[in-house]
């Protein structure tokens, strides 16, 4: 067994590749917060490839962490001079394995802000970029506005405070860089959020104004915010995954990284303080990104909502799993082709029909391993974001929601916190508490879910949405999951 490390690179096995640079040349460029799996499947694996051209070695990545679970990640990067295997799980059975090593530094925040916000302020560092969840970026789902109320956040507005959240440590670095005489950095947004980029300007702008009004309309008009698409199905890591990696390719890595091999990158190009030739290594430069962002939003994304409590509640717990069954995989079919799809825009340079025939065989790869429950996790903050403009829309211009609000439904359903054989369900959600309360009375209030405006804003108001709930809601107390999916479908 081989412990992964920068000593051990050389030793490694014949089929497993690595970097093909010098790690010691490479400079910190970027700065990441939020260095979980999917920024290390997808935006730390094209920034390594690039290195692997001889391309962008003054641009490495220092991953910072501000959650407590983040200290396992900086125990396991420190441990590994920063050093993880990208594991490649075709479906066909086969595995690629790759060791990416261009995260060169990590910084768990709370152990050293000043440093995190140091490296932010140094000139070198030209991007801070995040995939700090749906729910990191602390906006109110109906409104659309920075919720101030956070206690987080309020700890890190108050006076001569030393910042903790993710606002107040890029705040400060961007002051310190005004103070200084130095170009802002850009911030670019890698979450799941229509107008990501948008979004965060928004956002950033709304805390820094409360903090320094002259900062905020600083960042507002000088900070850079490109809008991004991204895409790459990345299960959580697990320990099974760890014993396969040291199995088939004899490597001990305390947390590698598992994922399908499709991947998808949908960039705007609005880097002032400069950029990686991201395109070299597969990424797609373009003007406008909402075309893209929206046909993965609402096809990929909602697809995921649209199998997930099903499901679960049916018995299956892996998306492979509900994807090979033809009952489901003909519900998500349908739901793209006649709820999901008519709300888009033109996209360029796609063919719609081969995008959604490509979801389904992605879904039902066995070998990723994507469980249900992740996919049903936080599902106050993705289906608000996901499949609520799916129905918005469809409402506005008369088309089809019936499966839209069936998806609702099962969610409602899954909330009650049990499944169909009575076996108890862990529902992880930031609103898990008030959720599960007034799920409780679905039987008796049938509208009682939907009629959290704070989630579903005013649909409880449209008759046909709230039809199409109720009838959908009342099958599967009566009939189950998949003859709810059978009649719905």
């Amino acid at each position: 067994m081989l412990k992964l490390g920068a000593a051990n690179l050389p030793r490694l096995p014949a089929g497993v590749a690595r970097p093909a640079y010098d790690r010691a040349r490479v400079a910190v460029g970027i700065v990441h917060f939020g260095t979980g799996g999917f920024h290390r499947a997808h935006q730390a694996m094209y920034v390594d490839e690039l290195m692997n051209q001889g391309l962008s070695m003054d641009w490495g990545i220092c991953g910072v962490g501000v959650m407590p679970a983040d200290r396992r990640m900086r125990d396991a990067l420190k441990s590994q001079d920063g050093l993880y295997t990208l594991v490649i799980k075709r479906p066909d059975g086969k595995h690629d394995a790759r060791v990416i090593g261009s995260i060169v530094d990590f910084i768990y925040a709370p152990d050293d802000p000043r440093r995190v916000i140091e490296t932010m302020a140094a000139p070198s560092t030209r991007i801070v970029s995040m995939t700090i969840t749906e729910g990191g970026y602390n906006f109110h789902h109906v409104t659309g506005e920075f919720d101030f109320g956070n206690p987080a956040v309020a700890r890190d507005l108050a006076p001569s405070a030393a910042p903790q959240t993710v606002f107040g440590l890029v705040t400060e670095a961007l002051r310190r860089r005004r103070e200084r005489g130095v170009a802002p950095f850009t911030v670019m947004s890698c979450d799941n959020i229509q107008s990501n980029g948008d979004v965060a300007k928004k956002m950033f702008s709304a805390f820094a104004l409360r903090k320094d009004p002259a900062l905020g309309e600083w960042i507002a008009r000088e900070v850079a915010f490109p809008n991004a698409m991204v895409d790459r199905i990345t299960p959580v890591t697990v320990p099974g995954d760890i014993e396969e990696l040291a199995k088939r390719f004899g490597i001990d890595d305390a947390w590698p990284v598992v994922c399908e091999p499709f991947t998808q990158w949908v960039l705007e190009d609005h880097f002032p303080a400069g950029r990686p030739a991201f395109e070299k290594a597969g990424a797609q430069l373009v003007g406008d990104v909402t075309p893209y962002e929206l046909m993965k939003l609402r096809l990929l994304n909602a697809s995921h909502q649209a199998l997930a409590y099903f499901g679960y509640l049916s018995g299956y717990r892996y998306a492979h799993e509900v994807t090979q069954d033809p009952l489901f995989s003909a519900f998500l079919i349908n739901y793209m082709e006649r709820e999901g799809s008519p709300t888009l825009r033109p996209v360029p340079g796609v063919d719609l029909d081969l995008y959604r025939r490509t979801l389904i065989g992605r879904f039902a790869n066995p070998q990723i391993g994507d469980t249900l429950a992740r996919l049903c996790a936080e599902s106050s903050d993705r289906i608000p974001k996901w499949l609520l403009p799916v129905i918005r829309a469809n409402l506005a211009n008369g088309g089809e929601i019936r499966r839209s609000a069936a998806v609702v439904a099962s969610w409602a359903r899954y909330a009650e916190g049990r499944d169909e054989q009575g076996e108890p369900i862990a529902v992880v959600d930031r609103m898990k508490d008030s959720l599960m309360a007034i799920a409780a009375n679905n039987r008796k209030h049938r509208t009682a879910f939907i009629e959290n405006r704070e989630v579903f804003g005013d649909l409880c108001d449209d008759p046909r949405f709230v039809q199409a709930y109720s009838e959908a809601l009342a099958c599967l107390h009566e009939a189950g999951a998949r003859e709810t999916v059978r009649r719905f479908g």
